[in-house]
């Protein structure tokens, strides 16, 4: 059963990384855009976010309460040394869903809603800028537990761990990488004109991420992060790297012939690969810390909490997953087994 809940630890953290990430990245889009395609962007995203930008934060929800009750000693290092970078973003998801909800729906359109504009597009790059330097801190090597905190300054618990460059370029990937699928994605919700242009910015943002990417893995080698060390040394890891490697050559392919099937795909097999090869240099040593690293599957909750939690597990997927899926098909978000009249009339 503990299989089946790690199972659902990483089946919630992908799925929140691809929908959650594409939920932010579209934000990011609008943000980086020009003046004239700010209001083209404003409505495209709201046509395609408006029925299911809540949903996506279930997969957070469920992650949380995963580690909550399975892995506690996770859960408490995550939620004690951490508190202050999720807060923010904890206060950057509020603040994106009000302005998002305003933005649309305020009787008075007036001077506000340049005000909700800015907030909206602001707390989606913010937000999962954080959220890379909070992962980044759990990797970083340099949390300092302890149970005297005055031995030390609270600069040294917690802030350092998550304020130094190489907290700050996974922040960077990770904003670009939701840029990337948001982008993506956006191609097939488009025609014309302005499906170019997501063409357009979904090649600019794949090379952001591979920049990004290299600057990473070579801060990190330079500084000597245990966590980047045994990555470039895994060959799992390194292969799994290779091959996505390779797969930017179809993937630019795709996204320069506009193709919203094939590149929705290899985007998602890109993110895929990323965090397989991240997570699986470590496991299941995934926190690493200024004294030691803490295994994953050390101080797990008693097999009873782990059996109930999985059992509710599987229940709930069964209730949740088709509920979702229909709504999302409901509203023509799955479109990767369907070709409109446009795509099959190009060809």
């Amino acid at each position: 059963m503990l299989y089946l809940v790690l199972f659902f630890t990483l089946f919630s953290f992908l799925l929140y990384v691809l929908l959650g990430g594409a939920d932010f990245g579209a934000g990011i889009v609008e943000l980086f855009s020009s003046r004239e395609n700010k209001k083209i962007n404003r409505d495209t995203i709201y046509k395609v976010m408006g029925p299911v930008w809540e949903a996506n934060h279930i997969w957070l929800i469920i992650l949380i309460v995963i580690l909550w009750i399975a892995f506690p000693v996770y859960f408490n290092i995550i939620i004690i040394y951490l508190h202050i970078p999720l807060t923010l973003v904890l206060m950057g998801i509020t603040m994106r869903g009000v302005a998002f909800i305003f933005r649309h729906y305020d009787a008075v359109k007036d001077k506000s809603q340049y005000l909700y504009n800015a907030m909206f597009r602001i707390s989606s790059l913010i937000t999962p800028i954080f959220l890379g330097m909070s992962f980044s801190a759990l990797i970083g090597g340099k949390i300092t537990l302890t149970s005297d905190y005055s031995q030390h300054s609270f600069q040294e618990i917690f802030m350092f761990p998550w304020t130094n460059i190489f907290s700050l370029l996974v922040g960077l990937f990770y904003a670009a990488l939701c840029a990337f699928l948001a982008s993506t994605l956006l191609i097939g919700e488009s025609k014309g004109e302005i499906r170019q242009m997501y063409s357009r910015k979904s090649r600019i943002f794949t090379s952001v991420l591979v920049i990004l990417g290299f600057l990473l893995i070579a801060y990190g080698y330079i500084t000597e992060v245990a966590f980047i060390e045994d990555f470039i040394t895994n060959p799992v890891s390194i292969g799994a790297v290779l091959l996505s490697g390779v797969l930017l050559i179809p993937l630019w392919r795709s996204i320069k012939k506009q193709n919203r099937i094939g590149s929705r795909y290899l985007a998602g097999l890109q993110v895929i690969l990323i965090l397989f090869a991240a997570l699986y240099a470590h496991y299941p040593y995934i926190i690493i810390t200024a004294q030691k690293e803490v295994n994953l599957l050390e101080g797990v909750a008693p097999e009873s909490v782990i059996t109930t939690l999985g059992i509710s597990l599987i229940i709930g997927g069964l209730i949740i997953l088709p509920g979702l899926f229909h709504l999302m098909k409901s509203f023509k978000m799955i479109k990767v087994f369907e070709k409109d009249a446009e795509e099959a009339g190009d060809h």
